[in-house]
């Protein structure tokens, strides 16, 4: 049993060998009569417990949940734990128990409701199915995947429920804005057109652009710029000239000292 203190290594700094694979492991549909008993003795180990479809109501150290598709939840050692469901839309479960070496400090959060879970389905279901069969590795690549889904959820927990569902939509739209503006360096991007390609106001669009990229419009799409220049120079041959041109600049003298404020270097110096 591995106990839970303030001391000892975060789970996210866990090595993928301190975990321990438990034969407990299972994707089961719930039968209409099944119910989870609370048991005299809490859990001796970690169990990774996932609705994929159904309802029902999970009860963890006395505090119910109604849980649907999406509900995780990691019960620790040391849990009470007891379920029901609707026999009429019986639970779908995943169901993993391990354990890890050693003491962990900063475990994710015991609940949470997934809404992006493609990604998290698909870990759950690869590591039931390395132990269905016997896979050549399988505990090896099961401690990998273990380790994958405890950062899956340390990183759902960094973000507030009530903010989840529109935040992943605002991130996903920003970043595919960034990696355009990576993608075509040598395009003039204005504000507005980038703010539009967003479906936002160029006001909110700028201050969302600086909270998730970590640096304004301006500066991202000038340090774009400069990096395929560095890249230019250094491996296609170009001279300055050339790279200034093809990247829009045209004055190679302010190309020269935009270059030089963000490297340190003239262009010159890099080819």
């Amino acid at each position: 049993m591995v106990k839970i203190t303030l001391g000892g290594k975060s789970m996210l700094h866990a090595s993928p060998s301190s975990f321990v694979i438990l034969p407990a492991l299972a994707k089961i549909v719930c039968e209409p009569g099944w119910k989870w008993q609370k048991r005299e003795k809490p859990l001796q180990n970690y169990d990774l417990f996932y609705v994929w479809s159904g309802e029902g109501t999970v009860v963890r150290g006395g505090v119910p949940y109604q849980v649907g598709k999406g509900s995780c939840f990691l019960f620790r050692p040391g849990d009470h734990t007891s379920a029901t469901h609707n026999p009429q839309k019986p639970l779908v479960l995943t169901y993993i128990h391990f354990d890890v070496i050693g003491e962990v400090k900063d475990i994710p959060l015991p609940y949470r409701e997934l809404t992006e879970t493609v990604e998290f389905e698909h870990m759950l279901a690869r590591y039931v199915r390395l132990f269905l069969v016997k896979t050549f590795a399988a505990e090896e690549e099961g401690q990998l995947i273990l380790k994958q889904l405890m950062i899956h959820l340390l990183r759902e927990d960094q973000v507030m429920p009530v903010e989840r569902n529109a935040s992943n939509q605002l991130t996903e739209v920003i970043h595919e804005v960034a990696n355009y503006v990576s993608q075509h360096p040598g395009v003039s991007h204005r504000v507005e057109d980038l703010a539009a390609r967003a479906g936002l106001s160029p006001r909110y669009f700028s201050i969302k652009f600086k909270e998730l990229i970590g640096s304004s419009v301006q500066s991202y799409v000038i340090r774009a710029r400069i990096e395929r220049a560095q890249h230019l120079l250094l491996y296609a041959g170009m001279n300055v000239t050339e790279v200034a041109d093809a990247l829009g600049y045209r004055d190679i003298f302010f190309f020269s000292r935009q270059f030089k404020q963000h490297t340190g270097k003239s262009p010159s110096e890099i080819r």
